[in-house]
């Protein structure tokens, strides 16, 4: 990898800040806190992404899905391509949650 290649890769954490940005509207809370990010890889070039709902059934999931390539079309260049999976395994569960989150619903950590 060149030296301005590199300058320019965007790193698997400014990624995930981006993604921050993306709430669920059905909960309030941003889709890498409720753990619906499950894979970020970075190159200089393309940007992969593998996330998943809460459900199946999840009547927000295209809106999340389209906020999330405004999200990063808003913070990458023009240059990278962005690839956003939606996977179904595993399926989600409340433990994928980080721990502020469980606590804004009243559950216990594990």
């Amino acid at each position: 990898m060149t030296t301005e290649a590199a300058a320019t890769q965007p790193e698997e954490q400014q990624i995930r800040d981006m993604l921050r940005q993306v709430i669920d509207p059905e909960v309030g809370i941003n889709i890498v806190a409720l753990g619906l990010v499950y894979r970020i890889e970075a190159a200089a070039d393309r940007v992969v992404i593998e996330m998943t709902m809460t459900s199946p059934a999840c009547p927000m999931g295209e809106m999340i899905m389209e906020d999330v390539h405004a999200a990063l079309a808003k913070g990458l260049p023009d240059t990278v391509k962005v690839e956003v999976s939606l996977v179904w395994e595993p399926p989600w569960n409340p433990s994928m949650m980080d721990e502020a989150s469980k606590q804004h619903f009243g559950w216990e950590p594990e």
